[in-house]
């Protein structure tokens, strides 16, 4: 039992986490989108830190190299000479500076490839960002639309404003013309009273009518013309 109540309440929070990231879905992404951009930076900045400790090592040799370079020449001028001490003390010299340009070297080759991957990734994590913030233009305008949508479906699915204003219409349209009901209670009360029998009668032929009709109007008419 307790393992089933664990269950259902790790499924609870499982679509409460989703319907959290589907409500908020650009905010995270834009979130994320600052986080990559943070990490970008930071790898920009060591991609600079690389180059610079590589062009400092750079200068570096070049300037021992040179060194190396006047001080064989001055060892050879001081064997010319006869300057033995001298020259042994520049040969071991030399020999110190052409041990650092090795050690230096090397470094400069561990940084020459260091600096490329670093390149590399730099490159590779800037266009994913450029991707990353297409796609995030893409979402804003889904999810925009799908909120539209979303307030739409809210304010049409609030249909009893609506369904009064139809049955309204219909009470109205369906309802029985008052004159036609006046009418109709005239025939029934005459009828009733038998107050329209001497018309009645009349029209069958016997006896005149109480009242001029336009078919009497009508029958004058002829009657003069004639």
């Amino acid at each position: 039992m307790i393992n089933m109540f664990s269950t259902l309440m790790k499924s609870f929070s499982a679509k409460a986490e989703d319907r959290i990231v589907d409500e908020y879905a650009v905010e995270l992404i834009e979130q994320k989108v600052r986080e990559a951009e943070a990490g970008l930076a930071g790898a920009k900045r060591t991609l600079a830190s690389l180059i610079m400790r590589q062009r400092s090592e750079e200068k570096i040799l070049n300037s021992i190299t040179v060194r190396a370079r006047d001080l064989e020449k001055r060892a050879t001028a001081a064997l010319d000479a006869g300057r033995d001490e001298l020259a042994q003390d520049a040969a071991e010299a030399i020999a110190d500076i052409e041990n650092e340009a090795t050690v230096r070297r090397a470094t400069m080759d561990e940084l020459e490839r260091r600096v490329s991957r670093t390149k590399m990734a730099v490159e590779k994590a800037h266009r994913r960002i450029i991707d990353l913030k297409q796609g995030l233009i893409t979402a804003r305008a889904i999810d925009a639309d799908r909120r539209t949508h979303k307030s739409l479906d809210r304010s049409l699915s609030n249909g009893s404003a609506i369904h009064e204003a139809e049955a309204l219409i219909a009470r109205v349209t369906n309802s029985s013309d008052p004159l036609e009901e006046s009418n109709i209670l005239d025939e029934i009360d005459s009828s009733l009273s038998k107050a329209d029998i001497g018309d009645r009668m009349a029209r069958a032929g016997f006896g005149e009518k109480s009242k001029i009709e336009a078919t009497d109007v009508i029958a004058r008419l002829k009657s003069q013309q004639n």
